[in-house]
């Protein structure tokens, strides 16, 4: 994207005192795109998400909302009536930031190449990307480019393929150690919170990270953003080998209340999954098999599902024949059971033994054949 300024990397505002109104303003006007292009705006705001669509006529289109802070959000442009899935993962996408303001988005032809102006939370971002080496999209462009300069020799190479892998890996990793500094020296701004969040990943190092979230500013901690971090800080002793798994009770597909404390003496395989997510479902025919084997033995699954749709989340159950335990308070994201035990990202799990207590997590195919096979033959 183009951008009509950038900040001083040393002038950034606490976020939260931006705007006077409840609400955002996002308009848009790109040449003179009409039917049967559509646009999609899906945002987070305080851990509540919200989507919304529209229209777009002689080029231009605006979403308006009610916002209590600052939304992270994604603008997707469906150019030719493709629908939303493919604009998303195929066509004209950004991922943005902005508070109570009036967004205006200029161009002749692409979100991605738009002007960006009147906001000054998006201004924030784009210095913060500009300090950190850039977004996680602009990382995978540059190494699908990268990948994609190599002769079809090359690229059928496995020695080729990995060696543009460790790059991107490199780039990874350098990127989460200038976000890990970012946070250390901008406690006051929400783009140090959002640098913590992400740099400190799902398998916390909770001696380097307290430390940095404590610095925080307490409006930053008391955000959704970082209760959400506070406890990953939280679940990464809970959750550890040899540790009693937090316990919690959350309503099956037909509303009625399931605790895991109910499942002591039984060895639990605590599964979070999703409809939509592709290596959960295909994983799911190998955790078929091993119900049917062990169940008898003692064994049971309690699946908590981070669908937000009711209706997706049966019709998975149904048809991947599921027959174990599952729970939902279709949150996403949000789910309550998922923040406990921190989960950033599915599949994931934890095997519990008889007691409750962790002896194994995220196991899966034949690792986690063996293990039970080890508990049960």
């Amino acid at each position: 994207m183009k951008f009509k300024t950038l900040l001083l990397l040393s002038g950034f505002l606490p976020l939260f005192a931006l705007g006077q109104g409840n609400d955002f303003t996002l308009s848009v006007k790109i040449g003179n795109l009409g039917k049967p292009a559509k646009a999609y705006l899906d945002y987070m705001d305080n851990g509540v998400s919200h989507e919304d669509s529209t229209e777009v006529v002689d080029g231009a289109f605006q979403f308006t909302g009610p916002l209590s802070g600052v939304a992270n959000a994604r603008l997707a442009l469906d150019h030719d009536g493709g629908g939303k899935q493919k604009a998303i993962y195929t066509g004209d996408v950004v991922y943005i930031y902005f508070g109570k303001e009036k967004i205006v988005f200029t161009s002749k032809d692409s979100l991605q190449n738009a002007l960006v102006s009147g906001s000054k939370v998006y201004d924030e971002f784009v210095a913060y990307n500009k300090e950190i080496g850039g977004t996680i999209m602009a990382l995978t462009k540059a190494v699908n480019a990268d990948f994609n300069s190599g002769t079809p020799e090359q690229q059928r190479d496995s020695v080729y393929i990995k060696a543009v892998d460790a790059r991107f890996r490199n780039n990874i990793k350098a990127r989460e150690a200038k976000q890990f500094l970012f946070a250390k020296t901008h406690p006051n701004s929400y783009f140090g919170l959002v640098a913590l969040s992400e740099s400190a990943g799902t398998s916390v190092d909770v001696a380097k990270v307290s430390p940095v979230y404590q610095a925080l500013a307490q409006n930053l901690r008391d955000t959704d953003m970082g209760k959400e971090l506070a406890q990953r800080i939280a679940a990464n002793s809970a959750t550890a080998i040899g540790s009693s798994a937090p316990l919690f009770s959350q309503n099956n597909v037909i509303g009625k209340p399931v605790s895991l404390a109910q499942l002591r003496g039984k060895v639990v395989l605590l599964e979070f999954w999703a409809s939509w997510c592709g290596p959960c479902r295909a994983e799911n025919p190998n955790l078929v098999k091993d119900y049917s084997r062990y169940k008898e033995k003692g064994f049971e699954i309690l699946a908590v599902s981070l669908d937000q749709s009711k209706e997706n989340w049966l019709k998975a159950i149904d048809q991947d024949g599921l027959p174990w335990l599952h729970v939902s308070d279709l949150k996403g994201w949000n789910n309550e059971v998922g923040r406990l035990y921190g989960i950033r990202a599915v599949p994931a799990n934890f095997l519990l033994d008889k007691d409750g207590k962790v002896i194994a997590s995220n196991l899966r195919g034949e690792d986690l054949n063996k293990k039970l096979a080890s508990l049960f033959n």
